[in-house]
């Protein structure tokens, strides 16, 4: 009997890739409650129980299918001052932008924040 993949523990925020520049994206509400991509970590819709986390999942299939992104999964985070943080170093990571220039991508406006605490 197969089992269903484990999924990340919630709350969690969809990232993935843009397939035309690479840069990271993250899935929020459009128009008409419709999910769409931004680069804007801080407006990274979160799933906070199963049936948010489905809808993300059933996007990121479409989106991957569509060829708009890669690489898109879900990503556990905590909530610190109403935006979310991964857990995990490699997902803040890739959150902020190049190592080598602090000057350029997320880390040098608001970008998500650097860890959760505790």
């Amino acid at each position: 009997m197969a089992t269903a993949p484990k999924r990340v523990p919630l709350p969690a925020i969809l990232l993935a890739n843009d397939l035309l520049d690479g840069d990271v994206v993250f899935a929020t509400a459009g128009d008409a409650a419709a999910l769409v991509w931004t680069r804007d970590p801080a407006l990274a819709l979160v799933a906070a129980d199963d049936a948010a986390a489905d809808r993300l999942e059933a996007f990121a299939t479409a989106e991957l299918r569509g060829n708009k992104v890669v690489d898109a999964y879900l990503v556990d985070v905590a909530i610190e001052g109403r935006r979310p943080v991964p857990r995990h170093f490699r997902e803040r990571f890739k959150t902020l932008g190049p190592s080598n220039r602090p000057d350029l991508g997320k880390q040098a406006g608001e970008g998500i924040a650097s860890a959760p605490k505790g």
